[in-house]
Formats: structure tokens, C-alpha cells, sequence
């Protein structure tokens, strides 16, 4: 049975390989670029027909405004939402090869977390270009932005949106300089099991940006907890993220508030945010920043919004 399936596999990446290059137009015009994995990749100098194969590179394409050229995006890629109207391609860990191809990319752009390297070893065999970005904080982020701007003649739009967030995240950071301490945060993915995030992940730069104490810190990226333990770390912050909805927030919530001596707890500090917006390495963590330091530090903004302001 396996042989059996591995004959049917071959033959139908053979019939995908035949109809692709009966298909697909050489590509006349292109330029060498290496990519974040320092992968040298050979890309059309003006890409009409993009692939993205995930959430975030689909963010970054919109952000540039671009996205009237993608042609094909992943499963969860639901923002803004003009991109829920175009046709999916299977999820970032499980790509669908053949509805790819199917779509005449000219430029699949992939992360390195994620999409499988067989998928993308196959569409390279098919002379569909595949640039791979790597990002692993807000630093490399911006990078990126830059990258694919540059690929995709966007590069002005890039730049302008760079300085905006470098500009945003200074704000931030000043603010944080003023404060008097460091609250103990716990960020809580999900419901169950009790998962949070370690040193190496966007969501510790973040909480550590706004100002707080990540108590997840550590080599595990997403260390899971018991409920004790997290007791015994003594959170001034809860923050929980979850795609579940108000009935499901209000039930958690209630349960967490059982142990009403915790400072988190006690202060009615227990919110809920949206995980994409912290989970997905693009435009919007600039907006994850803002939003962790209100909720960590909710004393730079009590005057403002006392005179009028927002």
C-alpha cells in the first residue's frame, strides 16, 4: 500500500511538472536576491502573480499595498479583510502543492517557522521562486518589511511604514524609562492546557518593551504551566489570548478569580486581547506594543485621558 501511494505521488507531481511548464510563461526579466535564510533566489523584477504562505507575509503584502497581487494565501490569513476573498492554499504547516501551482505564481514568499521545506523544494523545482523571511523580533520585522518591499516595488510605501513604527515604538519606550517599577505579568495562551511564552518570542520582547516582568521567561518558548504554579508566581497582570468567544472569556475569567488573594487578581487586572495581533511577526505588533503598555501600565495614561485626550 505504501509503494502504492508513493507510484501515485510521484505520477501526480510528474502531471503537475508537465501542466506547469505548458502553462506558466518563462520568466523573461529577473533579478538575484539572497534571502533571510542567505538562500540565493532568482525573482521576476515586477511580480504580478504572488503566493503568500502565511498570515503575516499576507499582512505585510496589504500593508504595502499591494495586495491586489496575490493570487493565493493560507488558511488563517483573515486580515485585512479583503484577504479572506482570496483563494487559500491550505494552512502555512500543511500547504496544498497543487492548488499552488495552479495559480501560476510568480513569487511564493515563505517563512522559515512553519512552512515545510518539501513543499518548498518542490515549487523551486518547478522554477517558481521562493523567498523565505525569518523574522524573530520587531527589529527583524521591520527588516522584512523593507525586504518584501523591495521585491515586490514597494519600497517607498516600506520605508514610510518602517518609520512609523520606529517612531511608535520610541514613544513607547520613553514612557517606559518615566516608570516607577516593573509589574509581574503572566500572558496566558489559550485556554487549556495553560500555555505561555518563553524568552525567545515575540510576545516577551513585547511585554518587556511595555514595561513588564514576562514570569514565562526562559529557554522553553512556550512553556506549559499548572494552574498552582501559576499561583505561585503572583501576577500583578493576567493577559489571555484567545479566538474563543465572550462566554468562553466570561468562564475562564470566573475561574481565575477564585483565587482573589492574587495582586492580579484582586486589582481586577485579568484582560483579554487578541492573539493575532501578537502572534503574527507584522504590521500589527507595533499595535500589540501599544496595547500591552495600557494594560501594564495604565498610569501614563490616566492623565491624558483626564484632559480630553485619548
Amino acid at each position: 500500500m505504501m509503494k502504492i501511494r508513493k507510484t501515485w505521488g510521484l505520477i501526480k507531481f510528474t502531471l503537475l511538472l508537465i501542466a506547469f511548464l505548458f502553462t506558466t510563461p518563462v520568466l523573461l526579466s529577473a533579478k538575484t536576491v539572497k534571502d533571510q535564510l542567505g538562500r540565493t533566489v532568482a525573482v521576476p523584477d515586477n511580480p504580478q502573480r504572488i503566493v503568500s504562505l502565511a498570515p503575516s507575509i499576507t499582512e505585510i503584502v496589504f500593508a504595502l499595498g499591494k495586495g491586489d497581487l496575490l493570487k493565493g494565501v493560507t488558511q488563517f490569513s483573515d486580515y485585512p479583510e479583503e484577504a479572506k476573498t482570496i483563494h487559500r492554499v491550505g494552512s502555512y504547516v500543511n500547504l496544498n502543492l497543487e492548488k499552488i501551482v495552479v495559480l501560476k505564481p510568480d513569487l511564493c514568499i515563505a517563512v522559515k517557522d512553519g512552512n515545510p521545506r518539501s513543499v518548498v523544494e518542490r515549487l523551486e523545482s518547478l522554477n517558481i521562486p521562493v523567498y523565505a523571511v525569518d523574522p524573530r523580533n520587531l527589529e527583524s520585522v521591520m527588516e522584512t518589511f523593507l525586504e518584501v518591499g523591495g521585491l515586490i516595488n514597494a519600497s517607498e510605501n516600506a520605508t514610510k511604514i518602517v518609520i512609523n513604527m520606529r517612531a511608535r515604538i520610541t514613544k513607547v519606550e520613553s514612557l517606559v524609562r518615566t516608570a516607577d517599577d516593573a509589574p509581574r505579568v503572566f500572558y496566558q495562551i489559550g485556554i487549556s492546557p495553560i500555555v505561555s511564552a518563553g524568552t525567545n518570542t515575540f510576545i516577551h520582547e513585547l511585554i518587556e518593551m511595555a514595561g513588564g516582568k514576562n514570569l514565562a521567561k526562559g529557554p522553553v518558548p512556550y512553556p506549559r504551566f499548572s494552574r498552582e504554579k501559576v499561583i505561585s508566581l503572583v501576577p500583578e497582570v493576567f493577559i489571555i489570548t484567545s479566538m474563543a468567544g465572550v462566554e468562553v472569556h466570561e468562564k475562564v475569567k470566573a475561574e481565575w478569580q477564585r483565587w482573589d488573594t492574587l495582586p492580579a487578581i484582586k486589582n481586577n487586572r485579568i484582560y483579554f486581547v487578541d492573539s493575532n495581533v501578537f502572534d503574527r511577526p507584522g504590521p500589527r505588533l507595533v499595535d500589540g506594543l501599544e496595547i500591552l503598555v495600557k494594560i501594564i501600565h495604565p498610569e501614563f495614561f490616566v492623565t491624558i485621558n483626564n484632559r480630553g485626550g485619548r
